[in-house]
């Protein structure tokens, strides 16, 4: 009996871990760090270091909750799509009540653990965070107009300023540069994914971009969206906050992106936009890790 109750209690845990939604999580916490080893003009102090890793467990906390909090909202958009029709909420297996009892348990702990051990500006700044996804792109912006993913974008985006608010305890405009790359982002990378998987998005009923303009407008959004997102992402540059190592870097990352958001454009196929996706994960990836490399080597 003691083995069966054990071995229920883990595949619940399992069930509750996936509702976080653990690959975004990863992003997530990634672009935070970046924003945190940013902030430090130079080797971080053994303080430092605890202070980023308290900020990151902080930070990771608060967005489990809000992705959890996504998954019981779209239960039966999830249910329609095969994208996401494996999450534990669109099959019933984690009941409402508990999915929302472990998102509020998440963001309790999360945010406590920001405002006693980091900072009130870090908490404040990532609860608004929580409530500009769960809440505002979530309930409302999502079901209600194809531009969800640009204006809801800003949530995404805000990781590298709760980062970097961790370890200064202010937002500067280093900050909302690489917010302003990730808000950037976001459009051609999720129009994309929407582009491929349109006939998912149509019968779950949200009003993706590819649903509501159709796919020729959406690819041409995505390649201007990738034009823009070049011009930003040599800001650090330009701003001094980079050397050449990450230009050159940037430079060749954004090109690409928008090579392939050309062609996405002049011959559209499910295959290229699946490509464009992919590559975007990339672009994002490899941009914040040489911006790391590039701090600690010029």
């Amino acid at each position: 009996m003691t083995t069966i109750i054990s071995r229920n209690s883990f595949i619940v845990l399992g069930q509750l871990h996936a509702l976080t939604k653990p690959r975004v999580l990863q992003l997530i916490v990634f672009c935070a760090l970046v924003g945190m080893v940013m902030a430090v003009p130079r080797v971080p102090t053994l303080n430092e270091i605890q202070r980023a890793i308290l900020a990151c467990v902080g930070i990771w906390l608060v967005a489990g909750a809000a992705a959890a909090i996504n998954c019981l909202v779209e239960k039966e958009i999830d249910a329609k799509m095969k994208r996401t029709s494996w999450r534990p909420t669109a099959q019933g297996q984690v009941d409402g009540l508990l999915a929302l009892l472990f998102s509020s348990a998440l963001c309790a702990a999360g945010s406590a653990l920001l405002y006693f051990w980091i900072n009130p500006l870090t908490m404040w700044l990532t609860l608004g965070t929580f409530l500009g996804y769960a809440v505002i792109y979530t309930v409302i912006l999502k079901p209600l107009t194809p531009q969800n993913i640009v204006i809801g974008g800003s949530s995404g985006a805000m990781p590298p300023v709760l980062g970097w608010a961790a370890m200064t305890d202010q937002v500067g405009p280093e900050a909302l540069l690489l917010f302003l790359i990730i808000f950037l982002w976001t459009p051609p990378h999720f129009w994309a994914l929407a582009l491929y998987r349109v006939e998912e998005y149509r019968k779950s009923g949200l009003p993706m971009l590819p649903v509501t303009h159709g796919i020729d407008f959406t690819c041409l959004q995505i390649l201007l969206y990738t034009l823009i997102l070049l011009a930003a992402c040599l800001m650090p540059f330009v701003y001094g906050m980079s050397s050449w190592l990450y230009l050159l870097v940037a430079l060749g990352l954004s090109l690409v992106f928008v090579v392939h958001a050309f062609k996405l454009w002049r011959q559209y196929s499910d295959e290229q936009a699946r490509q464009t996706f992919k590559f975007s994960l990339v672009h994002l990836s490899v941009l914040f890790a040489a911006m790391l490399v590039d701090h600690y080597l010029f």
